[in-house]
């Protein structure tokens, strides 16, 4: 299988580290300062606080050519339209994996219905100059799979494939069958957290104000309430079914938590702001029955 990773940030640079060490035939695109330290350095890798950094050498191209087997795109949501037209006439299946709550409909509008699956990635990690931190993987991570999935929802031949062929790579993902659902309900929860954590400072200074947490919580209730669908999983019912001070308490938990602290909430660049309004506008139209 012939693969490209489209987006050179932490979890691309992830992805194609993996699947280049697992031995497969796999091209990273990068663009600008991202390109030249790749190019000048490979992919630098080091675990936590660690010193010691390896290079993984994974080719690196800086616009896609030919055709591939499978392109897997990780970018953020507002800069999806500019992937979109330079992929239009490069051949393969398209796997958009990234925070998106538009649907396939625009996607596929662009290169073709069948070319597109969708899904999200579970890796975590920062970048240090050009030097990608990554945290050592927790029960948590190993838990939550990535999710992958058709748009329709069937179990095809190519999900199946593709699923295995990541698995067979040490990847842990899964077929999500009701992936629309599952990206749609996890925007409707980032949003607001994402936004509270901006607005606060960071996740432990959001914790600290319980007036704040009960205020994004509500927040999170209206977007899932506004949903064209249920929730996916549907363990989210319970943050519009749960009592409000058990929510509160639990949220702040987790926001002083390792998970929390180094997910990337404290994140406060212009690039983070411009992509959650593309995911607010995503789901205000996905409330309207704009969008599918």
């Amino acid at each position: 299988m012939k693969l490209l990773v489209y987006g050179a940030g932490v979890t691309g640079s992830m992805f194609a580290a993996r699947l280049h060490e697992a031995g497969r035939d796999v091209s990273l695109l990068a663009r600008g300062e991202r390109l030249a330290a790749l190019r000048r350095h490979g992919l630098r890798l080091a675990e936590g606080d660690s010193a010691a950094v390896r290079s993984v050498p994974v080719p690196v191209v800086e616009h896609p050519a030919g055709g591939y087997d499978l392109i897997a795109v990780f970018v953020r949501a507002h800069q999806v339209d500019a992937v979109l037209e330079s992929l239009a006439d490069v051949e393969g299946d398209v796997l958009f994996l990234l925070n998106w709550a538009g649907g396939a409909e625009p996607l596929g509008a662009v290169l073709g219905h069948e070319r597109v699956l969708l899904g999200f990635p579970t890796a975590a990690g920062t970048m240090d100059g050009d030097v990608l931190r990554y945290r050592a993987p927790s029960l948590l991570t190993r838990l939550l799979p990535m999710s992958i999935g058709e748009p329709g929802g069937r179990t095809t031949p190519r999900l199946e494939r593709i699923v295995r062929e990541l698995r067979a790579a040490g990847i842990n993902a899964k077929a999500a069958p009701r992936i629309d659902a599952w990206l749609k309900t996890h925007a409707a929860f980032e949003v607001p957290l994402v936004q509270a954590a901006y607005a606060a400072g960071g996740p432990e200074a959001l914790a600290g104000d319980p007036d704040a947490v009960r205020g994004m919580l509500r927040h999170m209730r209206q977007n899932l309430a506004a949903l064209p669908m249920p929730p996916v999983p549907r363990g989210f019912t319970a943050l519009r079914v749960l009592p409000e001070g058990l929510l509160v308490a639990t949220l702040r938990r987790f926001l002083r938590s390792p998970t929390a602290v180094h997910s990337g909430l404290s994140d406060v660049s212009p690039a983070t702001a411009a992509e959650l309004e593309r995911l607010t506008e995503q789901l205000r139209a996905s409330a309207r029955g704009v969008t599918g």
